[in-house]
């Protein structure tokens, strides 16, 4: 994992490009994320960062945590996250306290984010795997929109593991990866990014740089 941020979805919307082409996006309201704790390999057995979003009110969060807080400079917020890197020298060019905003993105970048999916509770196979309805005549009854059979012979005389069956859709960890990077907006903390993220509308997003994707060139 390299360095990130984490952000809430606003929601989609569209703009145009120079030669009038239409891109869809979704706006994202990116930091600032202050660091809290830089954790080293030698102390700590591997090497993050931690960090923190959405500012709250010390008086109600728990007293632990505030002086997590409090012994990094740091204002108590509502999200702690740890962003995993490779080696202890990606940490010398940070410190607590540092904000990490939206300029660590460029425009033209592509990036992964990660969210929960939304919820849809428990549904069919049609709706959870796609599956096609039976037909409507020729004897079939009462079985349009069932799975079918899942059972076995004699051997191996059990169901498969992974077999598609009715369960909990969605409300999962999902990541979407390679979505470029349209626009920043540093004043404003926001970060536009073409096509669609995972989650509801304010939902919570981890944004890092695409790991299937080659670096821009500074």
């Amino acid at each position: 994992m390299s360095l990130g941020l984490l952000g809430r979805k606003q929601g989609m919307t569209q703009i145009f490009d120079e030669t009038g082409v239409i891109i869809p996006v979704t706006i994202i309201q990116a930091g600032p994320c202050p660091i809290v704790q830089i954790k080293k390999h030698e102390t700590d057995g591997y090497t993050a960062l931690q960090v923190a979003f959405e500012p709250r009110r010390a008086n109600i969060t728990k007293k632990p945590l505030v002086g997590h807080y409090k012994k990094a400079g740091v204002d108590t917020h509502r999200v702690l996250r740890e962003m995993r890197l490779d080696d202890d020298e990606a940490l010398k060019a940070h410190e607590n306290g540092e904000p990490l905003t939206v300029d660590i993105f460029q425009v033209g970048q592509y990036v992964d984010v990660t969210g929960t999916s939304k919820g849809h509770g428990f549904t069919g196979v049609i709706v959870r795997h796609g599956f096609h309805g039976m037909r409507a005549t020729h004897g079939t009854h009462e079985f349009f929109r069932h799975g079918g059979s899942i059972g076995m012979h004699s051997w191996p005389s059990r169901v498969f593991k992974g077999t598609k069956m009715p369960g909990q859709h969605g409300n999962a960890r999902v990541t979407t990866q390679n979505l470029k990077v349209v626009k920043i907006d540093a004043e404003k903390n926001l970060i536009l990014i073409k096509g669609a993220v995972p989650g509801t509308r304010n939902g919570l997003l981890e944004i890092h740089p695409a790991l299937k994707k080659p670096a821009l060139k500074a």
